[in-house]
């Protein structure tokens, strides 16, 4: 719901971004060499001294006659052949079909493969385990192609626009993280795949004024809260008879989802989570892609949702799965026999696991991210991987802020960056057995000496409210700020478990609407509500349950009277909000519900009316509206508008496919019903980002500066 979000599983929602990525890292299997993109040719570099040697050079990438714009690419299991992605093109929020090539190392030959389909069509192409072949999504069908002999078979014919064979449709793509939906089987003789039947799912039609002299209709297969989602299944097919077995989960294939898929390694076993359609009971089971037989050997009920799985992790010969969960009101490390179902617990603490980045197996060690005294925060530990040992803090603390790690699958090197309000994102490649740095030169501790210092530094702090409720928070005063002076203050929010705002990141503090906030002489701040996707515990993230638009709301209105009512050169007077997505919506209801505190106001593509939201995000946070609605129109913007007195900027773009402009239509009504003024900037065709055309992002920016400059002046007074 957030614009720039996607982030599944607890182990992306305490993530952070940053110019290098250590997500990026295409590690080679022996673990001490990775592959990388470098300009238009695919190179190998190894560690420690970083040799590089052209695998895949630009003679062979132009040898078919075409320059092929490498986009990304993958490596057959015996390194002789590469897949090739290229002219790719949007599905939604990514660029997930396009064409593939297959370069040969040995022959020294490139082949197009699906050159039959339409230009730019294929979809998560893959080889097979003897990479012999290339399984395919084209058209919403799945194909597999002899890379030898060129030949071409369908493995599913079916596939229509609604009837969606090995990818998904919308709302899983958007709520699940769900893109590819297909998998090789271990010995390449089947491939499992999920299929999506969205023949039953009403269309919402947005309406495109612009491109032509008449109108037209842009239909977008959208479940809303309280429609029933599209129906799923997994079934296995035979690629030499084009056979589907559908595996017979248990439940109504429309009332349940499946998130998550995939062969246990080298078997015949399928596992996959069904989650419910309040999202509060997971179910795990084990199924027989040749019997179907299935039994379930790991269960989940609660009181809130429980998240979809992130994967599973295996150990002890397969035996065994190692998943996050927060089953004990913690997000914890568990391992999960799949014979027995005994589920042991292997980081005992009271705090948080935030990702798992690392299992060393044969050392009897898995490395975890966490923060346990600072939210804001995120370092490496390591434990035993048996639970029986104490947990280490493996990040040096000299280095206060966020650190993510991509680990060599032998834990022999690593990527690590690093970032905070005050560090701009660095990184260094270092021997991960020692936790030194390859290169003195290259170092993360080299690199921010060498930064220039921050002038004016964001402050982090934390607020008490009047509920007892402690809240973090950065803030980042004016230049040349003067204590004995009143000072505006925008609040910058998002409010909802999709994301969190109050990191020591680089960045905190800044706007890129208004870059020059300080300079003009606002004070910026942000905080974060419970519900927010922080190291916390579950009770602080799951607390919103049932309750966006009310506890998110009261939680930042009290934090915010809080500082107002403790800091002096803070002008009550002038005080502003805005936020983005969910964080448009808690800033509508923010200038709504407390109109006492809140002057001003700038609502970035909110969703005003939550019953017209997607069903799978909103009935996670909320429950199903069965047998009421009362909560969802209790925090819904729309209700509480006859409230406004301040001054309100809303901004949506006719084109957006998440957040409906019907959202901005409904609020509009509200507010003319009750004789309320404000000011609406449209943007035609523009999606959710409001990025799309010439021009659009600068006119945005313009629009949000000339708005708070006019109704919240800058300055000390």
């Amino acid at each position: 719901m957030n614009t720039k979000k996607l982030i599944w599983g607890l182990a992306i929602a305490f993530g952070f971004s940053t110019t290098a990525t250590a997500q990026s890292v295409n590690w080679a299997k022996d673990g001490n060499s990775y592959y990388q993109n470098v300009s238009g040719e695919i190179v190998k570099i190894t560690l420690p001294k970083g040799d590089r040697t052209t695998v895949i050079g630009s003679d062979l990438l132009s040898g078919s006659g075409k320059a092929i714009r490498v986009r990304s690419f993958q490596l057959s299991d015996d390194g002789t052949k590469a897949l090739i992605f290229t002219n790719s093109k949007k599905v939604w929020r990514y660029d997930t079909r396009g064409d593939y090539w297959v370069a040969d190392m040995t022959t020294r030959k490139v082949t197009q493969i699906g050159k039959d389909k339409p230009a730019s069509s294929l979809m998560f192409a893959k080889f097979s385990p003897d990479a012999s072949k290339v399984a395919y999504v084209s058209g919403h069908n799945i194909y597999v192609e002899d890379i030898n002999s060129g030949d071409v078979k369908a493995l599913t014919t079916d596939g229509t626009a609604r009837l969606i064979n090995g990818t998904f449709d919308w709302v899983y793509e958007e709520e699940f993280d769900c893109r590819d939906g297909f998998r090789w089987s271990p010995d390449g003789k089947s491939i499992a795949y999920w299929q999506i039947d969205a023949r039953k799912i009403r269309n919402f039609l947005m309406i495109n004024n612009t491109d032509s002299i008449y109108s037209y209709n842009i239909p977008v297969e959208y479940p809303k809260v309280g429609q029933d989602p599209s129906a799923c299944k997994v079934g296995v097919v035979d690629i030499v008879t084009a056979q589907t077995k559908w595996m017979d989960v248990p439940g109504s294939q429309v009332q349940n989802y499946i998130p998550r898929m995939d062969w246990v390694p080298n078997s015949n076993n399928i596992i996959l989570q069904q989650l419910n359609r309040e999202q509060n009971v997971s179910t795990v089971y084990l199924v027989n892609a040749s019997t179907n037989a299935i039994k379930e050997i790991y269960k989940e009920t609660d009181k809130v949702w429980i998240d979809a799985i992130d994967k599973f992790h295996w150990i002890n010969n397969n035996k065994e799965f190692v998943i996050l969960t927060e089953k004990d009101n913690w997000a914890h490390l568990y391992r999960i026999n799949i014979e027995n179902k005994k589920a042991t617990l292997i980081t005992n603490s009271n705090f948080d696991v935030m990702s798992l980045d690392l299992i060393d197996e044969a050392n009897n060690t898995v490395y975890f991210s966490a923060s346990p005294t600072n939210a804001t925060q995120k370092y490496l530990y390591k434990t035993k991987l048996d639970g029986k040992g104490k947990l280490e803090q493996v990040t040096p603390s000299v280095l206060p802020g966020r650190h993510s790690y991509n680990i060599s699958p032998t834990g022999a090197f690593a990527f690590h960056s690093y970032q905070s309000s005050t560090v701009r994102p660095v990184s260094e490649w270092m021997n991960f057995k020692t936790n030194n740095p390859l290169s003195m030169t290259g170092s993360i501790t080299s690199q921010v000496g060498n930064q220039a210092a921050i002038k004016n530094k964001v402050e982090f702090f934390k607020v008490t409210t009047e509920d007892g409720i402690e809240l973090d928070g950065w803030m980042k005063k004016p230049e040349n700020f003067d204590r004995t002076k009143k000072y505006p203050v925008v609040f910058y929010v998002y409010g909802e478990p999709a994301s969190a705002t109050a990191l020591d990141s680089w960045g905190a503090g800044n706007n890129w609407l208004y870059p020059d906030m300080a300079k003009d002489g606002y004070i910026y701040v942000s905080v974060d509500n419970r519900g927010a996707p922080v190291p916390k515990g579950k009770a602080w993230r799951k607390a919103i349950y049932k309750n966006i638009g009310q506890l998110n709301i009261r939680d930042q209105a009290l934090g915010a009277k809080k500082l107002l009512a403790t800091h002096t050169f803070m002008d009550k007077d002038r005080v502003a909000v805005w936020g983005w997505s969910g964080g448009g919506s808690s800033t509508l209801n923010l200038l709504f519900q407390y109109p006492e505190i809140y002057k001003t106001g700038i609502s970035i593509a909110p969703v005003a009316n939550q019953l017209t939201y997607d069903n799978i995000y909103q009935e996670r946070y909320m429950g199903t509206p069965f047998p009421t609605t009362d909560a969802y129109v209790a925090g819904s913007p729309v209700t509480h508008a006859k409230n406004l007195k301040g001054n309100l900027l809303l901004v949506h773009g006719t084109g957006d496919d998440n957040v409906h402009y019907q959202n901005a239509e409904m609020l509009i009504n509200e507010l003319v019903k009750h004789k309320k003024t404000f000011q609406l900037m449209s943007y035609p065709n523009r999606t959710h980002s409001i990025s799309e055309g010439e021009g659009t992002s600068e006119h945005l920016a313009l629009t949000f500066t000339k708005f708070l400059k006019e109704n919240c002046p800058p300055g000390g007074r």
